[in-house]
C-alpha cells in the first residue's frame, strides 16, 4: 500500500481472488474497513463516495487498487464486473493486469 496525500495505491497482484469475500479481506486492512463493514457493493460504494466509513479513505481524493486479471477479474465473472462497476475512475480505480 501506498500513501500519500494525493492517492491511496493498494496493490493486490500475486494474492489470489476467487471471490468478492476474497476481495473484502484483501482490502480490509490496508484501507482500514471497520468489523461491521457491510462486504457488498452498496457498502463498498459507501466507503468510496459517502465518506465516514474508513478514514484512511476519506484522507485520499483517489484509491488505485492493483489486482491480476484472473480469478474473480479475469473477465466474464458477473461478480467480478459488478465489483469493478463501482469503481469510477475518478474517484476509485480499478486497474487489472495481466497475471505474470
Amino acid at each position: 500500500m501506498t500513501d500519500s496525500e494525493s492517492e491511496l495505491v493498494v496493490d493486490l497482484r500475486g494474492r489470489p481472488i476467487g471471490t468478492p469475500g476474497d476481495f473484502w479481506d484483501a482490502v480490509s486492512g490496508p484501507l482500514g474497513l471497520p468489523e461491521w463493514f457491510g462486504r457488498n457493493l452498496d457498502a463498498w460504494s459507501d466507503t468510496l463516495y459517502g465518506g465516514g466509513v474508513s478514514a484512511v479513505v476519506d484522507r485520499h481524493p483517489l484509491l488505485v487498487v492493483h489486482v491480476d486479471r484472473r480469478g474473480l477479474f479475469a473477465g466474464g465473472r458477473p461478480a467480478g464486473e459488478a465489483l469493478a462497476e463501482v469503481f469510477d475512475g475518478k474517484r476509485a480505480r480499478l486497474l487489472a493486469h495481466p497475471p505474470e
